[in-house]
């Protein structure tokens, strides 16, 4: 086999391994050939590009698979380009490496995902093209974390949501309040959650939160939601006749998240805080991280 080798790599440039909005990438494609050896063209390409796929079924014997792609940019550049006029270029045996640079558009994208369903994939490719055979390509992914976006409505506003419930085996009722210093955070940032409860009813409560993830997948006009449990807590028992009592209760929002995608037309991914009294869902409450 005259090509022995071909891979493209990248330098990273923090310790996360992560990319954003306007970076810079440096890499390489290597190509390495046993001899003397014709190249028609050699491409370096760079794709960011989202796609979701399912299938639902209908009866006992018809299914339909719904799909949809969305396309962010697509750069194409020559590191061999055919010189001879018999359209190859001719390169030396052994290792050759083809420095690139490219720079990651400037410009509302989403972050990097991977599901089942649907994902978002920002990736370096190599095509290597030789007359008369088949194309070689290598390929590797890059994670993208998009830049917050703080002009999305509401993110520091102040978020509050009540609800009053009238408990099936105790006289009385308990009514919740929920309130939150705002409704944007970055992963790792500590939430403060304040629950006043009114307990005029019988029974002792104790609030539950579940911080969980909720995915959104949209093609061809209809939707598939998944939701996932990032985190569960329990809060101290509010005892039965006790009135009044204010419930503070901090969350740490694990720094391992996929931010929040909002910017995407056919994938979703939002973080919602759900507060709960026994077995009644009390109010659901949504973040942006």
């Amino acid at each position: 086999m005259t090509i022995k080798k071909l891979l493209i790599e990248y330098d990273a440039v923090n310790n996360r391994n992560t990319f954003t909005n306007g970076d810079t990438i440096n890499g390489r494609i290597i190509l390495e050939v046993s001899k003397e050896t014709k190249i028609q063209s050699l491409l370096f390409i760079a794709k960011g590009k989202a796609r979701v796929c399912w299938t639902e079924h209908y009866g006992q014997n018809q299914t339909h698979v719904y799909w949809s792609n969305e396309k962010y940019y697509s750069v194409k550049h020559h590191m061999i380009r055919e010189s001879r006029q018999d359209g190859t270029e001719v390169i030396s045996g052994g290792r050759h490496v083809f420095p690139f640079t490219f720079k990651i558009p400037d410009r509302k994208m989403p972050s990097s995902f991977q599901s089942s369903v649907g994902r978002i994939v920002h990736k370096l490719k190599a095509e290597l093209k030789q007359s008369m055979k088949l194309k070689k390509k290598a390929k590797i992914h890059f994670m993208f974390v998009s830049k917050a976006d703080m002009d999305t409505p509401g993110l520091l506003v102040p978020q509050q949501e009540s609800k009053d419930k009238s408990l099936a085996f105790g006289s009385g009722n308990v009514s919740m309040d929920v309130h939150a210093k705002k409704m944007g955070y970055t992963l790792g940032e500590a939430m403060n959650v304040l629950i006043q409860i009114n307990n005029t009813s019988s029974r002792s409560v104790k609030p539950k939160l579940e911080l969980y993830e909720k995915r959104s997948f949209f093609a061809q006009g209809h939707r598939k939601v998944e939701t996932r449990t990032i985190l569960k807590e329990k809060s101290d028992v509010v005892e039965g006749r006790s009135g009044q009592k204010m419930v503070t209760k901090m969350i740490n929002i694990p720094r391992e998240l996929t931010p929040s995608i909002l910017n995407c037309s056919i994938l979703k991914l939002e973080y919602r805080l759900k507060v709960s009294l026994t077995n009644h869902s009390i109010v659901t409450y949504q973040y942006l991280f």
